[in-house]
Protein backbone atom coordinates (compact mmCIF):
# COMPACT_ATOMS: atom_id res chain seq x y z
CA UNK A 1 0.00 0.00 0.00
CA UNK A 2 1.01 3.31 -1.19
CA UNK A 3 1.32 6.00 1.61
CA UNK A 4 0.56 9.67 0.96
CA UNK A 5 3.85 11.52 2.50
CA UNK A 6 2.09 14.66 2.33
CA UNK A 7 -1.07 13.67 3.71
CA UNK A 8 1.06 12.14 6.18
CA UNK A 9 3.16 15.31 7.36
CA UNK A 10 -0.40 17.46 7.31
CA UNK A 11 -1.90 15.00 9.47
CA UNK A 12 1.17 14.65 12.01
CA UNK A 13 1.62 18.45 11.87
CA UNK A 14 -2.21 18.68 12.95
CA UNK A 15 -2.02 16.48 15.90
CA UNK A 16 1.35 18.36 16.76
CA UNK A 17 -0.49 21.70 16.76
CA UNK A 18 -3.66 19.66 18.87
CA UNK A 19 -1.16 18.83 21.49
CA UNK A 20 0.52 22.02 22.16
CA UNK A 21 -2.87 23.66 22.43
CA UNK A 22 -3.89 21.05 24.79
CA UNK A 23 -0.65 21.53 26.74
CA UNK A 24 -0.65 25.56 26.60
CA UNK A 25 -4.53 25.09 27.92
CA UNK A 26 -3.21 23.37 30.97
CA UNK A 27 -0.32 24.96 31.70
CA UNK A 28 -2.79 28.32 31.81
CA UNK A 29 -5.29 26.69 34.00
CA UNK A 30 -5.61 28.31 37.11
CA UNK A 31 -4.32 26.43 40.52
CA UNK A 32 -7.00 25.06 42.67
CA UNK A 33 -8.16 27.27 45.57
CA UNK A 34 -6.16 26.17 48.42
CA UNK A 35 -8.67 25.62 51.68
CA UNK A 36 -8.01 26.88 54.78
CA UNK A 37 -7.66 23.30 56.33
CA UNK A 38 -4.92 22.51 53.46
CA UNK A 39 -3.04 25.99 54.58
CA UNK A 40 -2.76 25.10 57.88
CA UNK A 41 -1.56 21.31 57.37
CA UNK A 42 0.83 22.68 54.75
CA UNK A 43 2.07 25.13 57.25
CA UNK A 44 2.32 22.69 60.00
CA UNK A 45 4.83 20.65 57.82
CA UNK A 46 6.44 23.85 56.15
CA UNK A 47 7.21 25.27 59.94
CA UNK A 48 5.03 23.50 62.45
CA UNK A 49 6.75 26.19 65.20
CA UNK A 50 5.88 29.09 63.21
CA UNK A 51 9.48 30.27 63.50
CA UNK A 52 9.23 32.25 60.31
CA UNK A 53 6.43 34.35 61.84
CA UNK A 54 7.89 36.45 63.43
CA UNK A 55 11.58 36.56 62.45
CA UNK A 56 11.77 39.38 60.23
CA UNK A 57 9.82 41.24 63.84
CA UNK A 58 12.28 39.74 65.93
CA UNK A 59 15.33 40.72 64.12
CA UNK A 60 14.26 44.72 64.18
CA UNK A 61 13.50 44.46 67.91
CA UNK A 62 17.06 43.57 67.93
CA UNK A 63 18.80 45.60 65.76
CA UNK A 64 17.27 48.85 67.22
CA UNK A 65 18.33 47.86 70.58
CA UNK A 66 15.98 49.19 72.88
CA UNK A 67 15.19 47.09 75.73
CA UNK A 68 11.80 44.93 76.18
CA UNK A 69 10.12 44.41 79.74
CA UNK A 70 7.40 42.05 78.69
CA UNK A 71 6.88 39.43 75.77
CA UNK A 72 3.37 38.29 75.54
CA UNK A 73 3.34 34.62 74.74
CA UNK A 74 0.44 32.40 73.51
CA UNK A 75 -2.36 32.10 70.87
CA UNK A 76 -4.81 33.29 69.05
CA UNK A 77 -6.34 34.86 72.36
CA UNK A 78 -2.66 37.02 73.06
CA UNK A 79 -2.79 37.27 69.20
CA UNK A 80 -5.95 38.98 68.92
CA UNK A 81 -4.80 41.15 72.10
CA UNK A 82 -2.56 43.24 70.37
CA UNK A 83 -5.34 43.88 67.03
CA UNK A 84 -7.69 44.84 69.82
CA UNK A 85 -5.93 46.46 72.17
CA UNK A 86 -3.05 47.85 70.63
CA UNK A 87 -3.04 51.08 73.10
CA UNK A 88 -2.00 48.39 76.11
CA UNK A 89 1.54 47.60 73.51
CA UNK A 90 3.56 50.50 74.66
CA UNK A 91 7.34 50.67 73.81
CA UNK A 92 8.64 47.04 75.56
CA UNK A 93 6.11 45.03 75.87
CA UNK A 94 5.80 42.31 72.70
CA UNK A 95 2.71 40.63 71.39
CA UNK A 96 4.28 36.95 70.23
CA UNK A 97 0.49 35.20 70.19
CA UNK A 98 0.13 32.89 66.88
CA UNK A 99 -3.60 31.78 66.16
CA UNK A 100 -4.27 27.95 66.36
CA UNK A 101 -1.00 27.44 68.42
CA UNK A 102 -0.34 24.47 70.86
CA UNK A 103 1.67 24.43 73.66
CA UNK A 104 4.57 22.16 72.07
CA UNK A 105 4.51 25.02 69.35
CA UNK A 106 5.01 27.48 71.63
CA UNK A 107 7.73 25.58 73.43
CA UNK A 108 9.73 25.31 69.98
CA UNK A 109 9.46 29.46 69.41
CA UNK A 110 10.73 29.98 73.48
CA UNK A 111 14.00 30.92 72.28
CA UNK A 112 13.16 32.78 68.82
CA UNK A 113 10.07 34.75 70.09
CA UNK A 114 10.78 35.23 73.69
CA UNK A 115 14.87 34.75 75.07
CA UNK A 116 16.36 36.12 71.81
CA UNK A 117 14.65 39.60 72.63
CA UNK A 118 15.78 39.67 76.14
CA UNK A 119 12.95 40.68 78.27
CA UNK A 120 13.04 41.04 81.97
CA UNK A 121 9.42 38.80 81.76
CA UNK A 122 7.45 36.84 79.42
CA UNK A 123 3.64 36.15 79.95
CA UNK A 124 2.30 33.13 78.77
CA UNK A 125 -1.04 32.03 78.40
CA UNK A 126 -1.77 28.73 76.56
CA UNK A 127 -3.58 25.61 76.19
CA UNK A 128 -6.81 26.48 74.88
CA UNK A 129 -5.68 24.60 71.67
CA UNK A 130 -3.99 21.96 73.56
CA UNK A 131 -7.64 20.86 74.79
CA UNK A 132 -9.34 21.69 71.08
CA UNK A 133 -6.75 19.30 69.90
CA UNK A 134 -5.12 21.40 66.88
CA UNK A 135 -1.59 19.74 66.75
CA UNK A 136 -2.91 16.35 67.82
CA UNK A 137 -4.82 14.60 70.92
CA UNK A 138 -3.01 15.82 74.08
CA UNK A 139 -3.56 15.16 77.76
CA UNK A 140 -3.32 17.73 80.73
CA UNK A 141 -0.56 16.50 81.90
CA UNK A 142 1.49 16.40 78.30
CA UNK A 143 0.15 20.06 78.74
CA UNK A 144 1.79 20.58 82.30
CA UNK A 145 4.59 19.34 80.85
CA UNK A 146 5.27 21.83 78.06
CA UNK A 147 4.57 24.62 80.89
CA UNK A 148 7.39 23.25 83.04
CA UNK A 149 9.64 23.32 79.76
CA UNK A 150 8.84 27.02 79.01
CA UNK A 151 9.57 28.06 82.42
CA UNK A 152 12.52 26.25 82.58
CA UNK A 153 14.22 28.06 79.49
CA UNK A 154 12.51 31.17 80.69
CA UNK A 155 14.55 30.81 83.91
CA UNK A 156 17.56 29.75 82.86
CA UNK A 157 17.75 32.91 80.66
CA UNK A 158 16.91 35.14 83.72
CA UNK A 159 13.22 36.00 82.72
CA UNK A 160 11.03 36.29 84.99
CA UNK A 161 7.75 34.15 84.51
CA UNK A 162 3.97 35.66 84.56
CA UNK A 163 1.95 32.59 84.26
CA UNK A 164 -1.88 33.32 83.10
CA UNK A 165 -4.98 31.20 83.82
CA UNK A 166 -6.19 29.01 80.59
CA UNK A 167 -9.35 32.05 79.26
CA UNK A 168 -13.05 30.49 79.58
CA UNK A 169 -14.95 29.05 77.20
CA UNK A 170 -18.05 26.20 77.66
CA UNK A 171 -16.82 24.99 74.18
CA UNK A 172 -15.01 25.92 70.88
CA UNK A 173 -16.65 26.59 67.63
CA UNK A 174 -14.27 24.68 65.96
CA UNK A 175 -14.50 21.56 67.71
CA UNK A 176 -18.72 20.60 68.44
CA UNK A 177 -19.17 18.94 71.23
CA UNK A 178 -15.97 18.63 73.36
CA UNK A 179 -16.02 19.24 76.60
CA UNK A 180 -14.01 21.83 77.54
CA UNK A 181 -14.68 23.12 81.05
CA UNK A 182 -13.45 19.97 82.92
CA UNK A 183 -10.20 20.49 81.54
CA UNK A 184 -9.42 24.69 81.63
CA UNK A 185 -10.95 24.48 85.53
CA UNK A 186 -8.05 21.10 85.59
CA UNK A 187 -5.37 23.15 84.70
CA UNK A 188 -6.48 26.51 86.53
CA UNK A 189 -6.27 24.41 89.93
CA UNK A 190 -2.57 23.30 88.88
CA UNK A 191 -1.37 26.73 88.05
CA UNK A 192 -1.33 28.48 91.47
CA UNK A 193 0.58 25.20 92.86
CA UNK A 194 2.99 25.16 90.07
CA UNK A 195 3.79 29.15 90.20
CA UNK A 196 3.95 28.94 93.82
CA UNK A 197 6.35 26.02 93.48
CA UNK A 198 8.70 27.35 90.83
CA UNK A 199 8.63 31.34 92.19
CA UNK A 200 6.80 32.39 89.78
CA UNK A 201 3.61 35.28 89.86
CA UNK A 202 0.37 33.45 88.80
CA UNK A 203 -1.95 35.93 86.89
CA UNK A 204 -5.68 34.96 87.73
CA UNK A 205 -8.38 36.03 84.56
CA UNK A 206 -10.80 33.48 85.55
CA UNK A 207 -12.73 35.65 88.23
CA UNK A 208 -13.08 38.61 85.65
CA UNK A 209 -14.06 36.41 83.05
CA UNK A 210 -15.97 33.39 83.38
CA UNK A 211 -19.09 32.93 85.19
CA UNK A 212 -21.07 30.24 87.39
CA UNK A 213 -20.62 27.89 85.17
CA UNK A 214 -17.36 27.87 83.69
CA UNK A 215 -18.41 29.52 80.74
CA UNK A 216 -16.83 33.20 78.95
CA UNK A 217 -19.13 35.97 80.55
CA UNK A 218 -22.20 36.99 78.34
CA UNK A 219 -20.59 40.41 76.29
CA UNK A 220 -17.02 39.35 76.71
CA UNK A 221 -16.37 37.38 73.68
CA UNK A 222 -18.37 36.98 70.35
CA UNK A 223 -17.69 33.59 70.08
CA UNK A 224 -17.52 32.00 73.67
CA UNK A 225 -13.93 31.87 73.46
CA UNK A 226 -11.74 34.89 71.91
CA UNK A 227 -12.28 38.12 74.06
CA UNK A 228 -13.28 41.30 72.77
CA UNK A 229 -12.15 44.85 73.53
CA UNK A 230 -14.33 44.94 76.88
CA UNK A 231 -12.81 41.33 77.57
CA UNK A 232 -9.29 42.67 77.17
CA UNK A 233 -9.67 44.92 79.18
CA UNK A 234 -10.65 43.05 82.05
CA UNK A 235 -7.89 41.18 81.66
CA UNK A 236 -5.52 44.31 81.80
CA UNK A 237 -7.39 45.26 84.79
CA UNK A 238 -6.07 42.48 86.50
CA UNK A 239 -2.87 42.56 84.88
CA UNK A 240 -1.22 46.19 84.81
CA UNK A 241 -1.09 46.43 88.43
CA UNK A 242 1.15 43.47 88.43
CA UNK A 243 3.11 45.16 86.23
CA UNK A 244 3.41 48.48 87.86
CA UNK A 245 4.06 46.53 91.47
CA UNK A 246 6.76 44.68 89.65
CA UNK A 247 8.60 47.52 88.01
CA UNK A 248 8.84 49.76 91.21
Amino acid sequence: MKVDRRRLIAGSAGFGLIALASSSSAQTAPAPQESEAERRNREKLEDFAGLKRYAADNAAVKASGRPVDIVFMGDSITEGWVGKRPAFFTPGRIGRGISGQTTPQMVLRMMADVVALRPRFVHIMAATNDIAGNTGPMTTAQSQDNFRMMVAIAKANRIKVLLASTPPADGFPWRPGLATVPRIRELNEWFPQFARAEGLTFVDYTPVLADAKGAMKPGLAHDGVHPGPEGYALIESVLTPLLVARKA
